[in-house]
């Protein structure tokens, strides 16, 4: 069988594919997350749009949408975190990042979508900046005009500093 694009290690058959297909809805903010970034790895405009949050929708173009996942192939999904989005839950947020290829260039999209419940159903609203969290050096600052801790030889301002 098929394996799922969502990355669960799943059949599609058996993950994914009933809630893209209509026989079964989504129980929880992740699920359905993992189901439009398959809906978009196999280009099944017509439940993205079903999934979008009505009060919002009005702003999406099927064209454009049909387009991006005609020219996008999806490689890898791993669901970072959540935020509530559980069964009883009314809102719900998904971090996920999802690598991908488009006009065959390699990239990456890390994003914390936000998603709410309208009578039983969950809907994707729109994606939030991640608050970061504050890196602190472990080591000593490398000078611009030291050498390059990467071994070339050259100064750090000619090699890495840049």
């Amino acid at each position: 069988m098929q394996p799922c694009p969502c990355g669960r290690e799943r059949p599609y058959d058996e993950c994914c594919g009933p809630y893209i297909r209509g026989e079964a809805v989504p129980a929880t903010a992740e699920d359905l997350m993992r189901s439009r970034y398959t809906a978009y790895a196999i280009e099944e405009v017509e439940y993205l749009l079903e999934t979008h949050d009505p009060t919002r929708l009005k702003s999406k173009d099927k064209g454009a949408i049909a387009r991006a996942a005609a020219s996008t192939k999806w490689h890898e999904l791993k669901v970072i975190r959540t935020e509530g989005g559980g069964p009883d839950d009314e809102h719900g947020k998904v971090l996920f990042e999802a690598k991908y290829t488009v006009n065959g260039r390699p990239a990456a999209l890390r994003e914390l979508s936000v998603f709410r419940r309208i009578d039983g159903r969950w809907f994707y609203v729109t994606d939030e900046k991640e608050t970061g969290q504050t890196v602190k050096r472990e080591g000593p600052k490398t000078g611009r005009n030291e050498p390059c801790p990467c071994g070339s030889g050259k100064k750090y301002k000619q090699c890495h500093g840049r």
